[in-house]
């Protein structure tokens, strides 16, 4: 019930993010005189309300952390349902996909982030320069469907 309650919750405004830094900062103050994990002395809902405000980079490495942080982290559809939906803007068939398949979205996330992600740097141009095969810098192929090699090509010929 709590979890239906985080995942239909709005994004936070700037307000509610400076109230989360100001209790994140007066928790990491108890920490120090208590070396104590933050985790332990507030709500599971609190704590995830904090790892949400963290970046995919930052949330992976905050799950390396400790067992316990891991376990919250990566547990937790909700952390992981914002970022993988910035992948969806660029790779909305395999995500839609994936989550038919019934995977959760942080294993839909990892499937498609290097994929968005190349697909974005083609549609910006980054690979515009290259005239043959031996130019192809590595991680810049993807096996991508006959729509986005024709949105690729679309943008190519528009520059």
């Amino acid at each position: 019930m709590k979890q239906e309650t985080m995942r239909s919750s709005p994004l936070p405004t700037s307000s509610t993010q400076d109230k989360l830094s100001e209790e994140l900062s007066a928790l990491l103050s108890m920490r120090e005189e208590n070396p104590q994990d933050f985790t332990d002395a507030i709500p599971p809902e609190m704590s995830l309300r904090i790892f949400s405000e963290l970046d995919v980079k930052s949330l992976c490495q905050a799950a390396l952390t400790s067992k316990q942080w891991n376990r919250l982290i990566e547990t937790n559809d909700y952390l992981w349902r914002n970022h993988c939906l910035t992948v969806l803007a660029v790779c909305c068939k395999e995500v839609a996909g994936d989550r038919q398949e019934g995977l959760s979205w942080k294993v839909t996330l990892v499937r498609n982030y290097q994929k968005s992600r190349t697909k974005r740097n083609w549609i910006k141009g980054r690979y515009s320069h290259i005239r043959s095969a031996d130019e192809i810098p590595p991680n810049s192929m993807y096996p991508f469907d006959v729509e986005t090699w024709g949105e690729i090509l679309e943008a190519e010929l528009e520059r």
